[in-house]
């Protein structure tokens, strides 16, 4: 998807951030992974509007250069910036701007189905990370499908789903391919709203790149189903993510 040729941008945090709750989650899932390795620089791959970059930078207390093809999602992610270890640049997955064996960590998240060209992004990541560095990968799968929460709602998301994300399988042979190790794989639950209604008014910003594919009719259709729905649900929304870990 291109971005810059959407309004996404403007609404991606407010549909997108889970507060600082999932982003601790995250920076301890990150850390457990990278204990025995010194990070100096991070790539933060397809940063979007920087929802990961300073956390990085804090977490690792690191140099963090915050990648992206999408001028709108910097311009949001450069409102937001006040550390001033990050840096944003852009710039896509197959044509990394940085040095051979530059970086201690790559970290991708949810954006592996929106490069051109993934097996020259895997190997441009291969390129600027140190040997031995970690690649940390968080992606939505075909495997996960029946668990994503909003499928149920929006009927006519699942083959969209289906076209775009990758097995976990595919993707380890993927990285495989490109020159790395598997290294782990897990799945992290997280928790992306309080109940359905605060959910229903996430999806309302239409930040979701798949949803934002859907026909308006079949989005209106959703959003009604959703929100009849959180009438009768009190219960928190939670989401499966995918992880795996690369070596170089």
């Amino acid at each position: 998807m291109d971005y810059d040729a959407t309004d996404i941008a403007a609404t991606y945090d407010r549909g997108r951030d889970h507060g600082p709750e999932v982003l601790s989650l995250w920076m301890n899932v990150v850390s457990s992974y990278v204990q025995d390795q010194r990070i100096k620089t991070v790539l933060d791959l397809g940063c979007g509007t920087g929802r990961f970059t300073e956390a990085l930078a804090v977490c690792f207390d690191a140099e963090v250069v915050g990648l992206d093809p999408s001028s709108k999602m910097l311009v949001q992610a450069c409102e937001k910036q006040r550390d001033p270890r990050v840096r944003y640049e852009l710039g896509r997955g197959e044509n990394i701007p940085l040095h051979d064996d530059s970086v201690d960590l790559v970290f991708i998240s949810m954006v592996l189905h929106h490069f051109n060209d993934p097996s020259v992004a895997v190997r441009e990541c291969h390129r600027v990370l140190k040997t031995r560095a970690t690649l940390f990968l968080r992606a939505g799968t075909r495997d996960c499908i029946p668990l994503y929460p909003y499928v149920d709602f929006f009927p006519e998301s699942r083959p969209i789903l289906e076209t775009t994300l990758s097995a976990r399988t595919s993707i380890r042979e993927l990285f495989e391919a490109g020159g790395f190790t598997t290294f782990a794989e897990d799945v992290i639950v997280q928790e992306i709203a309080p109940n359905h209604v605060v959910y229903a008014e996430k999806l309302a910003a239409n930040a979701d790149s798949i949803l934002a594919q859907l026909a308006p009719s079949d989005f209106d259709a959703g959003m009604n189903a959703l929100r009849s729905y959180a009438r009768t649900s009190n219960s928190p929304v939670t989401e499966p993510i995918d992880v795996l870990v690369f070596r170089s």
